[in-house]
């Protein structure tokens, strides 16, 4: 069975930081590109983070202009699992945050992604 879980939202103050882990299980995730994206209720899902296939593009790592310099995505194959560190979070950084994968990816986007996680919820505030 096809799924990817991820973990680690909550709730934390401007400045702080959180990682947050999507666990991928049924399927392997060396050859697949994983997105991160966000959802704030009443607005499109937009795209946080991308981490191309080894096969496409090397694994390169791409950012959404908000994040870029405070966020950062990375992968362990070896546990099948990818991770995006958010520091200097913001209010505007509240969102439902999803992990999900394209096989043989070169980008990421979220009309073409092949599985999607439930999400976990993250909170900025003071």
């Amino acid at each position: 069975q096809v799924q990817l879980v991820e973990s680690g939202g909550g709730s934390v103050q401007p400045g702080g930081s959180l990682r947050l882990s999507c666990a991928a299980s049924g399927f392997t995730l060396d050859y697949y590109a994983i997105g991160w994206f966000r959802q704030v209720p009443g607005k499109e899902r937009e795209g946080v983070s991308c981490i191309s296939s080894i096969s496409r593009r090397d694994g390169t790592t791409t950012y959404a202009d908000s994040v870029k310099d405070r966020f950062t995505a990375s992968r362990d194959n070896a546990k099948n699992t990818v991770y995006l560190q958010m520091n200097s979070l913001k209010p505007e950084d509240s969102a439902v945050y999803y992990c999900a994968v394209v096989k043989y990816g070169s980008s990421c986007g979220r009309y073409y992604m092949d599985y999607w996680g439930k999400g976990t919820l993250v909170t900025v505030s003071s």
